[in-house]
């Protein structure tokens, strides 16, 4: 059951891709080409310029305060997904005592853990889910930045926002606030070796794709992911104090 979701997951991604990355960097952001320029990269443009234009036509400035103004429309969403993180991992001594208890009985173990997560009305997969979501915004950012051309004039710090960081600083920033994402939200007790193995890969795969990403593109979409990934963490640690 779980690799079936992972699996499912992962071809969600990859149809997202497809459909994102369909359009050329250099055509026009238009509402009527499609659902995606009209529904998602189309908005973001607009308001990513609207805060150019407050903020003294700083477009570095203008991602920063965009980034967070997504991450609080997606806030109710990431907070039930950190709290059911949270009670999996205050469910992690009735785990180990299942592991226990059937340890010469893989199948028995997840098996049980599954029965005891429907119980509590426990997601497992949610340490993985805030990854995923950013996906669609990622490259809804992509095409916002390729194809505005006032965004890609612009320079902010020592990056121009329109091509790669040349000092990989933003991407490397990027990889690592990833990796501490995912650390945050996984648990550190998991069902089963299998899950566990699991985790782990994710916490360096993810990363490493971030990594690639962001050296490949728009140092706009480092920046962005950065961002996120900070105001991501600085909540977690907050719905984990107020949860306590």
């Amino acid at each position: 059951m779980r690799k079936r979701t992972y699996i499912i997951l992962l071809l969600v991604v990859i149809a997202i891709f497809s459909t994102g990355c369909s359009a050329k960097p250099g055509t026009p952001i238009d509402p009527a080409n499609g659902i995606w320029d009209k529904y998602f990269v189309y908005p973001l443009s607009i308001t990513i310029d609207f805060f150019a234009k407050i903020l003294f036509n700083n477009y570095g400035l203008a991602i920063i305060v965009t980034t967070i103004l997504i991450r609080f429309l997606v806030l109710p969403l990431m907070i039930t997904q950190i709290r059911s993180t949270k009670k999996m991992q205050d469910l992690q001594p009735e785990i180990t005592k299942i592991r226990e208890k059937y340890k010469d009985n893989a199948q028995k173990i997840q098996e049980e853990t599954m029965k005891l997560f429907q119980k509590h009305n426990v997601n497992p997969l949610s340490g993985c889910l805030p990854i995923f979501i950013q996906m669609p915004i990622l490259i809804a950012f992509y095409h916002a930045i390729s194809r505005n051309a006032f965004i890609a004039e612009h320079d902010f710090l020592w990056v121009s926002l329109g091509t790669p960081d040349p000092y990989y600083i933003f991407p490397i920033l990027a990889a690592i606030t990833t990796y501490l994402q995912i650390k945050m939200t996984s648990t550190s007790v998991a069902a089963t070796p299998q899950a566990a193995q699991q985790q782990k890969i994710m916490a360096v795969v993810m990363p490493a794709m971030i990594l690639f990403i962001g050296i490949s593109l728009p140092a706009a979409l480092a920046l962005y992911w950065v961002i996120g990934n900070i105001f991501s963490i600085a909540q977690t640690k907050l719905i984990y104090r107020t949860t306590k």
